[in-house]
């Protein structure tokens, strides 16, 4: 927030980047509201956004706006879900309950396995066709603004161009409304090979892992702590104890 952006999502992605899962189809909607909560008692200036996590909003409308209202409870001033044409009564719904809600499509990783991974998606014109029909559809259908994942620049700015509301891109070249990243990828947080899309404005894992050994090494040589760093008696006290000069 003291860094200027406009909106705080809390991704799903903390799956993997926090909590060390895999992929992102491990946290729970209970998980989410945790998270969630942390980042809303900061009162960040910037949106706070909560993603509705995998099986959260898949079944039908009600579950939807319930497990919706939780992450709102929790301090969300908006929801994310994943998907196109199918989620409409989804986002539908949201709207008339009153809840905010952004859309998210292209590469949607909940739909990881059904995609048969991590692919770019809109490579053909068929498929780019249907991703400009999706986001008309989701703006249509209420979402106040749309993450673009995963798919070439070019249909990034068809997308852009063809729809009223906002869009946010994550590795959907330069033409988005909007750019979004993972915090841990930004700050170089994990050594992990990180997307194509990604640029790294810090090297913290690799910074914190040296500070951590200068550490143990100062601590092993008896370097830490000094008398810099610890308390000490007065002498007159010390001379009591029978310490003075000590």
């Amino acid at each position: 927030d003291a860094g200027g952006v406009d909106m705080i999502l809390v991704g799903d992605s903390l799956a993997m980047v926090v909590l060390g899962y895999d992929d992102t189809l491990q946290v729970t909607v209970e998980d989410m509201a945790h998270h969630t909560a942390a980042v809303a008692r900061a009162k960040p200036a910037a949106l706070v956004v909560g993603d509705l996590p995998w099986m959260s909003y898949h079944v039908d409308r009600a579950d939807t706006v319930r497990n919706a209202a939780a992450l709102i409870r929790a301090g969300a001033g908006a929801v994310k879900l994943e998907g196109g044409r199918k989620r409409l009564p989804m986002v539908e719904a949201l709207v008339d309950a009153e809840i905010p809600v952004m859309g998210h499509i292209g590469l949607t990783p909940q739909s990881v396995h059904a995609m048969g991974g991590f692919k770019v998606q809109g490579r053909t014109s068929e498929a780019a066709t249907q991703l400009v029909g999706a986001a008309k559809a989701l703006a249509h259908a209420g979402a106040f603004a749309i993450v673009l994942e995963g798919i070439p620049d070019e249909v990034g700015r068809m997308v852009t161009e063809a729809v009223d509301v906002p869009t946010v891109g994550i590795g959907a070249g330069p033409h988005c409304d909007g750019q979004v990243l993972v915090y841990h990828d930004v700050l170089g947080i994990e050594e992990r090979m990180a997307p194509k899309f990604v640029r790294r404005y810090a090297s913290i894992g690799a910074d914190s892992t040296a500070a951590i050994g200068r550490f143990a090494a100062d601590v092993r040589s008896g370097d830490f702590p000094g008398p810099d760093e610890s308390y000490h008696l007065s002498a007159e006290v010390a001379e009591t104890l029978g310490l003075y000069g000590s």
